[in-house]
């Protein structure tokens, strides 16, 4: 089932997620879940958080193809070498910012059969995790840049949304409208 997914200016995407207490047939159910809206909407990585769970957890397909599901991850370890990327957004649609992160990455976690697992990732792959890990502590990729484009960004997502409650509101008139004639006419 493809689900909502937030963008930036709800409240959860500025949370600390909680840990996922057991790894459950539901649990297992919201990674494919997961998967489905993160390829529908032309995505690499998803987090609980983007779809409106405060669930430290996230899933991710790298440019190796495998998808992988990351339950209470953990970073334990990043290089000192630094490497710069454009990075976007599901949450953040069309913005992109080139953010400089650690090349290489050690993370442990569960995955959907709550199996522990380590991974040593470089490139993309290391890339992603860190960019979901992020949204696990709260933090959009825009907090790592420019602050002068976060703040801009911020304001601009907060116009876009504005713009969609009007039309929604305005859409919300127009049937009432059209319902009350009808109403009318059925009398």
């Amino acid at each position: 089932m493809i689900l909502p997914i937030v963008k930036l200016g709800e409240d959860i995407l500025r949370q600390k997620a909680q840990p996922v207490p057991e790894v459950t047939d539901e649990i297992r159910k919201l990674c494919e879940d997961m998967f489905e809206t993160m390829d529908a909407a032309d995505g690499v990585g998803l987090a609980a958080p983007q779809i409106g769970l405060p669930l430290r957890m996230f899933v991710l397909t790298a440019d190796d193809k495998v998808r992988r599901v990351f339950i209470n991850p953990q970073i334990i370890a990043t290089s000192e070498e630094l490497g710069d990327y454009d990075e976007g957004c599901l949450s953040l649609p069309k913005i992109y910012e080139t953010i400089r992160r650690p090349v290489r990455v050690t993370c442990q976690a569960l995955n959907e059969n709550g199996k522990p697992f380590t991974v040593e990732a470089d490139g993309l792959l290391a890339r992603i995790i860190q960019h979901e890990y992020d949204h696990l502590e709260g933090v959009v990729f825009i907090d790592r840049g420019d602050p002068d484009f976060a703040k801009k960004t911020e304001e601009q997502m907060k116009k876009r949304a504005e713009r969609a409650a009007q039309k929604a509101a305005e859409k919300e008139r127009k049937a009432a409208k059209i319902a009350a004639k009808l109403a009318a006419k059925g009398k």
